[in-house]
């Protein structure tokens, strides 16, 4: 061998060596230095992590009855991401599935693609790598035939799960109250990091709206997980671990389902009397409060839907349905999101402001068919000339024009429509007082602020709309002149009038806002909460709807308390005097008609109309009462938009109301002794703290 040769084979010697230590060396890692490690990963290639939801809890009414609930049924899901792994993207799959199912491959495509911005329903809005509900109510044979034949169906399950259930006990619909569940999503999941976090998990549902979302962390629960071992097929064939889940608390409310249910019938039956009569009464709202405490007894939207409809899935055109105009949107809460103008039931606030702005409270006032505001004559309703009154009268008749005349005289008070640098605005500032203009700060998200507008809000606002009304006020509305050209002319004058001097809060504006019209917008919640107010000598209570969080055995894990309620700054004369004042309005005023034959001595009731009216609608119908007058322990409100005169459909409604509560026409009140449930010293299915 020659020396060259020699050389080469030393080299190859020393190479196939070196490779074989390198490789010695590398399984010595693998197997000693990172041997647990990849023992773990070897352990998770045959089993699955599976994530097992929690119960979520009840929401029960004052006396314990359930208003969501949950009940078991066989759900089938499908693992999209699983699916699309497959050649044919889980075609095969979905198709076998349709077909046990009964349904089409289509509706199954449909119901797990995922939810985005040109996306219609049905589809996932919720986390792709979670399993996907695609049916709620099947058959136990056929979802035998999914779990026996797991080899035909990867990817698929069929399980017992726990969905929410509506009960309606006392006939208590309470749609927008209660909320509803969707699933959470991935860019939720993202944000809150996941399970380890916060308790989300990808099978989790959130509530969206009302109490669901509002306690959605009491009511959700613990979510739990079990490792369960996996064949070469992706067949279960044991458990490795597993932790149960935590179920939800149950919240107790102050709602009584019985009075709910009541006020609900209620707004129907007068929405659908006064569609009857010609009005189109589009919405409405009725609200029952508790004026000691603040708690809510009856929350009544209309038009209003049935929750089950998320349950499952929805269609695009249910949820269209839920939110398009044609069907009234009864997605939203006419209680807590409507803005009405109040028209007269305003007028405690404008009462209040009028005797601390320094007119007499026993003063006698003429109340003239029309007053003189500036250049312009504000009418009474139908013009109606009462003579000499006292405010007392003024609430029972409900005259206008002595308010236009405070609101004028104080108006030319603050400088007009040159106004001086810190104007009084006393209506403006007690109508603040009174929660008009805020959120009354319910335990619901989503709650409007209504309106009250001052100066301020009007230079803003003709600050926004300036451009649009100098060009109406120079182009004009040919649109409408076609068919309207009166109407045309009209909305021309006022653009041009707005386009030059919008921003002045001119002696109409003053005119109109004493007497709830104009700009002003309220919330039915906001009114009820101002009666009250009235009601109780001047405390504005932040209403409440959770009473507690209990767990699933009884055990309190908390009260849900109010913070303080505000002060009225109402002399308690002055309260006193509206109070005995608004107790006759039902017996020789504007609601005498509409209560003719109450019987006022098992409840007195006390109240005030509204009348509001809306340009290019009809009027908004309004009722504001409390009870009984002098021991006041409820405030009942109901609004009818386009609903007529307050005293003709307004009216009746809390009259029905007050009836089903004491059982004034001979029927079981839902009332024992004029006591709630919720009054008693321990709550219903509730046992002592932890």
């Amino acid at each position: 061998m020659n020396p060259r040769t020699h050389f080469r084979l030393v080299v190859l010697y020393v190479l196939v060596g070196a490779m074989l230590l390198i490789l010695v060396g590398r399984m010595w890692a693998l197997q000693v230095m990172e041997g647990g490690h990849y023992k773990e990963i070897a352990a998770q290639n045959r089993t699955r992590d599976i994530v097992v939801p929690a119960v979520r809890g009840m929401i029960l009414d004052d006396r314990g009855q359930p208003l969501v609930r949950n009940r078991s049924a066989l759900v089938v899901s499908v693992n999209r991401t699983t699916l699309m792994r497959r050649k044919d993207g889980g075609e095969t799959v979905l198709r076998r599935l349709a077909g046990v199912l009964g349904t089409s491959y289509q509706e199954i495509s449909k119901r797990i693609r995922l939810c985005g911005p040109t996306v219609k329903r049905p589809c996932w809005p919720g986390s792709p790598y979670q399993p996907i509900p695609v049916e709620d109510h099947v058959d136990p044979k056929r979802a035998l035939q999914i779990m026996e034949r797991q080899e035909d169906f990867p990817g698929v399950t069929a399980q017992l799960q726990a969905v929410r259930d509506y009960p309606e006990p006392g006939g208590a619909n309470a749609a927008q109250v209660l909320g509803y569940l969707q699933p959470v999503t991935q860019e939720e999941l993202d944000k809150r990091k996941g399970l380890k976090v916060t308790g989300y998990s990808g099978v989790d549902l959130v509530g969206r709206a009302g109490l669901e979302a509002q306690y959605d962390a009491a009511l959700r629960g613990e979510p739990g997980f079990r490792k369960v071992l996996v064949d070469s097929q992706g067949r279960v064939t044991g458990t490795a671990a597993e932790q149960p889940p935590t179920s939800g608390s149950n919240l107790v409310t102050s709602i009584d389902a019985g009075v709910q249910g009541a006020a609900e019938k209620a707004l129907k039956r007068t929405i659908d009397n006064a569609r009857r009569a010609g009005r189109p009464a589009d919405a409405g709202a009725a609200v029952v409060m508790d004026v000691r405490t603040g708690r809510m007894v009856a929350m009544a939207s209309y038009p209003t839907y049935n929750p089950t409809i998320w349950t499952g899935g929805i269609s695009q055109e249910q949820y269209d349905a839920l939110l398009g105009k044609k069907e009234g949107e009864p997605l939203i809460s006419r209680v807590t999101q409507g803005q009405f103008a109040p028209g007269s039931t305003f007028k405690i606030s404008s009462v209040a402001a009028a005797v601390a702005d320094g007119n007499g409270l026993n003063g006698i006032y003429d109340c003239p068919g029309s007053y003189n505001v500036g250049n312009r004559a504000f009418r009474n309703f139908e013009g109606e000339e009462l003579g000499p009154m006292t405010l007392h009268t003024a609430l029972v008749k409900s005259c206008d024009t002595i308010f236009y005349r405070f609101a004028y005289e104080e108006w030319q008070r603050d400088g007009g429509t040159s106004p001086k640098k810190n104007p009084s605005d006393p209506m403006v500032k007690m109508a603040r007082r009174f929660g008009f203009g805020a959120k009354t700060g319910i335990d619901l998200p989503s709650e409007s602020f209504g309106r009250i507008p001052d100066r301020g809000w009007k230079k803003d606002f003709w600050e926004i709309t300036k451009k649009a009304n100098c060009k109406g006020a120079k182009e004009g509305y040919p649109e409408v002149a076609k068919t309207d050209p009166a109407r045309a002319a009209y909305l021309k004058a006022v653009a041009a009038e707005n386009c030059v001097e919008g921003y002045v809060w001119r002696p109409g504006d003053a005119a109109n806002f004493s007497v709830g019209q104009g700009d002003v917008l309220v919330t039915p919640l906001q009114l009820v909460r101002a009666y009250a107010a009235v009601a109780n000598g001047g405390k504005l209570f932040a209403p409440r709807l959770g009473v507690a969080v209990v767990r699933p055995d009884g055990t309190l894990v908390r009260r849900i308390d109010a913070p303080p309620p505000e002060r009225l700054p109402v002399d308690g004369k002055v309260l006193k005097y509206m109070r005995a004042a608004l107790g006759d309005v039902t017996k020789s005023g504007t609601a005498s008609g509409a209560f003719s034959g109450f019987d006022f001595k098992r409840v007195d009731v006390g109240g005030k109309t509204g009348t509001a009216e809306v340009y290019g609608k009809q009027d908004t119908s309004w009722f504001a009462s409390f009870g009984p007058v002098k021991d006041p322990r409820f405030a009942v409100v109901v609004m009818v938009s386009q609903g007529g005169q307050g005293a003709q459909t307004a009216a009746p409604a809390v009259r029905e109301i007050w009836e089903a509560m004491y059982g004034t026409k001979g029927g079981k009140p839902l009332l024992k002794d004029g006591r709630l449930p919720s009054e008693l010293p321990k709550m219903p299915g509730v046992g002592a703290a932890p």
